[in-house]
């Protein structure tokens, strides 16, 4: 989804946000220095496959996805990360790495880390490694509907 596009569908939802741009930058740890954001705050959208149907996971940029505990909270038999063949071609626009997570409007669930829901603010890659969003995190709950679930250490 690029930019313009996501920009637009906020928009539409009379959503508050802020665009922040920073130098090019492609893990999060980077992107979290480079926006001067700390790494607990900037959330990474990292896909995976549940039972080989995908979904976004998002968690703080600083941790890492327990793919156990994933496992056990959606109550999947097989939870992995999925390739980046099997998934480039659902975000068009998109830079790979940089996806927004607004799975809802990709037809994927998304599941939440719960450290990221006691920020009053998300933010996010907003579809390429310069560009970032920042919004409330009510208002990215209310729009994506996440599932929140223990998935990270």
């Amino acid at each position: 989804m690029p930019i313009k596009t996501l920009k637009a569908y906020l928009d539409a939802n009379d959503i508050r946000y802020t665009m922040i741009y920073h130098s090019p930058a492609y893990t999060a740890q980077e992107i979290a220095a480079s926006a001067h954001i700390s790494g607990h705050n900037l959330a990474k959208t990292v896909i995976v496959s549940i039972d080989n149907e995908l979904a976004m996971v998002v968690l703080p940029a600083s941790r890492h996805i327990n793919f156990d505990l994933l496992c056990e909270m959606t109550g999947a038999d097989n939870v992995r990360l999925a390739s980046e063949e099997e998934f480039e071609s659902m975000f068009p626009g998109c830079e790979l790495g940089a996806m927004p997570p607004f799975g809802n409007l990709y037809g994927m669930n998304v599941y939440v880390a719960p450290s990221l829901t006691v920020d009053h603010q998300i933010a996010f890659n907003a579809g390429s490694h310069t560009e970032l969003i920042k919004m409330a995190y009510a208002d990215f709950e209310r729009l994506v509907k996440p599932r929140i679930v223990s998935l990270a250490c």
